[in-house]
């Protein structure tokens, strides 16, 4: 089995996107982390930044340290949401 490439090299990216690329699109998007008021799901939601006042709109989402979103790794309950 061979080794897992480093972060970012290019080989590891999508095709037809350099790094300089992610790093504008990188810089144009916004997120939150946090774990559900309901469940302890971890929701990352993610979106441009012209999407901000949306997130708003949202449920709110208690805060999450390193060992939520580790357990929530594990665990499969990490929620990725989309915010148009």
């Amino acid at each position: 089995m061979s080794d897992p490439l480093p972060p970012g090299s290019p080989e590891e990216l999508p095709a037809g996107l350099l790094p300089q690329e992610l790093e504008v699109l990188g810089g144009q998007l916004v997120w939150r982390i946090g774990k559900d008021e309901v469940s302890d799901d971890v929701i990352v939601r993610l979106g441009y930044a012209s999407a901000t006042p949306r997130f708003a709109h949202l449920p709110r989402l208690r805060s999450a340290n390193d060992a939520d979103l580790l357990s929530a790794m594990e665990g499969g309950r990490v929620v990725i949401e989309w915010v148009d």
